[in-house]
């Protein structure tokens, strides 16, 4: 039903019966900046964030873990601990999966995992699903993910570009690198013709190549207002220390989602119950690729390009080392 493809971040396999069989894949990692706990719990949430863009919860989980040599015992065992915790409290069963160490697998991405659960057809959603004329919000903020990952990873570099008060809310942003909420709030407006088309979490391009990505899975032209787009101060100082574009860059933990425009007030209600923040930023159009809007009205056409994330963490890495 849905195969692989840019932007798509579920496969969706019909098993009969009028229901289907929802897929989801991503890499887990042990960030030393973050501790075993909070790696694993990013790990789950990105995995689920995922998920839960189709408008359904993961039932079950499977994961793969290749540990290198340098990581300890105890380490080890506090991060398989806090995956299967974070699971439970999202009410995901592990069913299977891999454990091994292997000398030279490294860090930080240790490994994967896989979500699945089965839901009826026609009650998921995909970027696919995407209209003309819906309306495009997105909640929280730009560059969440890239903003705690270097703030985490670089504490005493980051303090001394952006100050106390800036890294200490920089890092404190980890706990908003999931859609997971979001995704469960927003599904309460309802489907289709009730209301949502689609959702898509921002990770690698961030924001912009997010929104990219969903204007190519639907065959649509997304039409964006960039000064509309949130950015926080200190993710704003951040990007700029690593010489990173917050629009462009590793954006997990907002949500982007298309629905009809008469449901905007509702589905921005429903978000705010569940303390998202969220704010209207374009609309859906016949047409191809994704539009940038300024404050005049001009449009350019978004040129795509590698999200610099990990150049500006290797340069980061390589200062700290010498």
């Amino acid at each position: 039903m849905v195969g692989p493809g840019m932007g798509l971040d579920n496969g969706v396999v019909s098993i009969g019966n009028g229901r289907v069989l929802i897929l989801t894949v991503d890499p887990v990692s042990a960030i030393p900046g973050f501790g075993m706990r909070l790696s694993a719990w990013l790990s789950v949430h990105l995995i689920a964030s995922d998920y839960t863009t189709s408008g359904n919860d993961p039932e079950y989980a499977m994961f793969t873990y290749n540990f290198p040599a340098e990581m300890s015992e105890a380490d080890r065992e506090e991060y398989i601990r806090a995956v299967g915790m974070e699971c439970d409290a999202l009410g995901i069963a592990i069913v299977g999966g891999h454990t091994g160490s292997y000398p030279g697998s490294g860090l930080t991405v240790i490994g994967s995992g896989s979500m699945l659960g089965v839901a009826s057809i026609g009650a998921y959603i995909a970027p696919s699903m995407a209209r003309a004329g819906d309306a495009i919000l997105m909640t929280k903020h730009a560059a969440i993910e890239a903003t705690c990952s270097l703030a985490k990873s670089f504490p005493a570099f980051v303090e001394s570009r952006v100050g106390a008060d800036h890294a200490k809310r920089a890092r404190a942003q980890v706990r908003l690198c999931s859609t997971v909420t979001d995704a469960r709030a927003a599904r309460g407006v309802g489907f289709g013709s009730r209301g949502i088309s689609s959702m898509h979490d921002a990770t690698e391009g961030g924001v912009l190549g997010a929104l990219q990505e969903m204007a190519i899975a639907s065959g649509m032209r997304f039409v964006v207002r960039t000064d509309g787009i949130p950015v926080t101060p200190e993710s704003r100082a951040v990007c700029e220390a690593f010489g990173l574009d917050p629009l462009k860059t590793m954006g997990e933990g907002a949500l982007l989602i298309t629905c009809l425009p008469e449901k905007v007030p509702a589905l921005r209600w429903t978000l705010s119950r569940s303390g998202v923040k969220s704010a209207e930023i374009g609309s859906v159009e016949r047409g191809k690729g994704l539009l940038m809007m300024d404050r005049q009205g001009r449009r350019h056409a978004f040129a795509p390009g590698a999200d610099e994330y990990w150049d500006a963490y290797r340069r980061a890495l390589g200062r700290r080392l010498r």
